[in-house]
């Protein structure tokens, strides 16, 4: 019963990969940025402002903290994702957003001073080959002559914004509820968002875009995270990060059978590669090296 929560939560995810992909078009980026976190809190306040007005000389010291988790997990992350599915499939947005755990590794052990893994080597290497043939369309050679897409480049930014986002989180270790937390940053989110939405052509909200907005401001913004917190809880944070590699499992079928998007050989082997690269990175955990402190050792005892 307990994995139902983050299984509900990735398959939100997977949905709102989706909703980016049909806001192409639909909605300016800028105003789905805005509005998706603008709606997050309107729901969030009459529950979450009181504690935080209450709490506000804790929160107060860490507002720049806020501030830079805002930028990346909320403003960057979101908005880039928005803007690369004018160029590329709800598909390839998956597998981009599946690399998150395996960035979030590579960034503990420059941040954090995790000790590498094997896992940490083989999976690196694995995912980064699996996302070129997956980039290239299967035909590796053709990027020394094409380059790499936009959409793509803006995919992993946003995917590496997450990634730190997810780092900092835990080398800050914040001492503050996670609501009140998640609020601030949801707060900062916007606020960094509004010049853009200001400055945005057309804004205008319609039948065909509402739902879209919906969608991303209350299942994407607020559910999702609140059953993960609970999976978290239940779980444990190692046990609940391996629903993400379901991510792209969940994206192909929906953007299969709802989208009609193609599935072609280089989504199967490049997306596969890279996921089984991820899941070496999360499970290899034999450090590297003979000779490991006895303070390294008690820790990769402690994560297994």
């Amino acid at each position: 019963m307990a994995a139902l929560y983050p299984l509900l939560a990735v398959l939100i995810w997977a949905i709102n990969a989706i909703v980016n992909k049909l806001s192409a078009g639909a909605i300016d980026p800028a105003a789905i940025s805005f509005y998706r976190w603008l709606l997050a809190l309107i729901v969030l306040t009459p529950f979450i402002l009181p504690g935080v007005i209450r709490n506000r000389k804790n929160i107060y010291p860490y507002w720049w903290k806020l501030l830079i988790l805002g930028l990346l997990g909320m403003a960057l992350y979101q908005s880039l994702a928005y803007y690369a599915a004018y160029t590329i499939s709800a598909l390839t947005i998956g597998i981009f957003i599946s690399l998150i755990p395996l960035l979030t590794v590579l960034l503990s052990i420059i941040i954090l001073r995790t000790p590498p893994t094997l896992g940490t080597l083989v999976g690196g290497l694995l995912s980064f080959a699996g996302l070129v043939w997956l980039i290239s369309g299967g035909h590796p050679a053709q990027l020394l002559t094409i380059g790499i897409g936009k959409g793509e480049l803006m995919m992993l930014t946003a995917a590496t914004a997450y990634a730190l986002y997810g780092v900092l989180t835990k080398r800050w270790a914040m001492a503050l509820p996670n609501w009140q937390s998640l609020y601030m940053q949801a707060f900062f989110g916007a606020l960094l968002l509004l010049p853009d939405f200001l400055m945005a052509a057309d804004v205008s909200l319609n039948a065909e875009n509402i739902p879209l907005v919906l969608f991303a401001g209350i299942p994407a913004s607020v559910i999702a995270p609140y059953v993960w917190i609970h999976g978290v809880m239940k779980l444990g944070a190692s046990k609940t990060a391996l629903f993400m590699n379901l991510t792209p499992v969940f994206t192909a079928i929906i953007a299969i059978i709802f989208l009609r998007e193609p599935l072609h050989s280089y989504h199967i082997i490049g997306g596969g590669v890279s996921l089984i690269g991820v899941i070496l990175a999360q499970r290899l955990r034999m450090p590297l090296g003979k000779n490991q402190p006895p303070a390294v050792t008690e820790i990769n005892k402690q994560n297994q």
